[in-house]
């Protein structure tokens, strides 16, 4: 409290009030740093560090960012999120939640200020890498951005939490298919970290939903990519022991399999899968039979995907058309014609590869016994 002697000594017609707001302003001014970018002298100048309804942390994770090989093909520098250093890969793992849930992560930055540095465009931006997500609660200290302060200077850590608030009368909760990426790295948009790879998928399920048996993750880009890789290079399935990853896309006919798009980069996609279709709901399923819903679900094969749209959903693999490689692809013609498909190789029920693959022609029929041809 200001005393009456303090009150004496202000200008006239200044209240105490307003002179801590000025002090305020003037301790955000002096705290632009070497880099060139603005960083908050105290977090708490931008509210609490929980979104309301996120009291304590009800689990938690690490996630680090880390430099991997530069691109094979076209050089360009690569980076990656990862739970450890080792597993870092573009995409990142996918970090699921359910609504209701309170997620603190700590973001542990490895990438060199070396590289940090050659991907800036702008020489007087400050280093580091980030953490923003869609779709989820957070506050401005979580929000992964320059201007709040919120990143993650080489060699160093911080906490970002996420709130996935559940549906009630005056909000439709967090349920649904997001994404993460740095916002940070090049510049103020992070658009240099994002094309280096920093990005992965993020999945909030209300209770009782259906859990898949695998996830994966495509991210649409620019240059005809299907998470940063063209041609064969996104589809490196072994046609003898296929390792799911983000290269290959692999399930068991009956597994029911979840997919999780977004688009990255400037261009407007159409995200495409043969031999399967899904509703267009918030799953992906049709609800049950007496839903009042149920006639009025569209079912499809093909979606629009324009950048940082994103959408999910789950099928039955090979669901009434067997085993097989079944097309993913970009339906604008000349986006798959530049390399933008790969392929959903569903196993037999041995968990065999079917033949054919990598979009090489099956063998030409051959005419059956007991068939003369006409």
């Amino acid at each position: 409290m200001t005393s009456e002697s303090q009150q004496e000594t202000l200008p006239p017609g200044v209240r105490p009030f307003t002179t801590r707001a000025m002090l305020v302003g003037l301790l955000t001014l002096l705290t632009v740093i070497g880099g060139g970018g603005l960083a908050l002298a105290s977090p708490q100048l931008f509210g609490a560090e929980r979104p309301a309804g996120c009291d304590t942390p009800n689990r938690r994770m690490d996630l680090y960012a880390v430099e991997l090989p530069k691109d094979p093909v076209t050089k360009q520098i690569r980076l990656g999120y990862g739970r450890t250093p080792g597993s870092a890969s573009y995409p990142g793992p996918t970090i699921e939640m359910v609504e209701g849930q309170c997620l603190a992560i700590t973001l542990h930055n490895r990438v060199s200020a070396e590289t940090l540095t050659a991907l800036r465009t702008n020489p007087t931006h400050p280093l580091g890498v980030s953490l923003h997500v869609h779709g989820v609660k957070y506050t401005q200290q979580s929000d992964g951005t320059v201007h709040s302060g919120s990143y993650v200077a080489p060699g160093e850590s911080r906490t970002y939490t996420w709130f996935a608030k559940k549906r009630d009368g005056k909000h439709g909760g967090t349920a649904g298919y997001w994404w993460y990426h740095d916002h940070v790295v090049g510049g103020e948009h992070g658009t240099q970290g994002i094309g280096a790879g920093l990005f992965g998928g993020v999945v909030v399920r209300r209770p009782g939903d259906p859990k898949p048996d695998r996830t994966y993750v495509t991210a649409f880009g620019d240059r005809q990519t299907i998470n940063l890789r063209r041609a064969a290079d996104a589809d490196t399935c072994d046609p003898v022991n296929p390792q799911p990853g983000p290269t290959c896309f692999v399930a068991k006919i009956g597994e029911r399999v979840e997919f999780i798009n977004f688009g990255i980069g400037n261009d407007m996609h159409t995200w495409h899968l043969h031999g399967h279709s899904w509703a267009n709901t918030r799953t992906g399923f049709v609800p049950p039979e007496d839903s009042a819903l149920t006639d009025s679900i569209q079912m499809v094969d093909n979606k629009t995907l324009g950048p940082g749209d994103s959408f999910g959903f789950q099928i039955v693999a090979g669901d009434s058309v067997g085993p097989g490689h079944w097309m993913l692809h970009c339906h604008m013609q000349f986006h798959s014609d530049g390399g933008m498909h790969t392929m959903f190789h569903v196993l037999d029920e041995n968990g065999n590869m079917p033949p054919g693959g990598h979009h090489a022609p099956l063998p030409t029929p051959t005419a059956s016994a007991g068939h003369d041809g006409h």
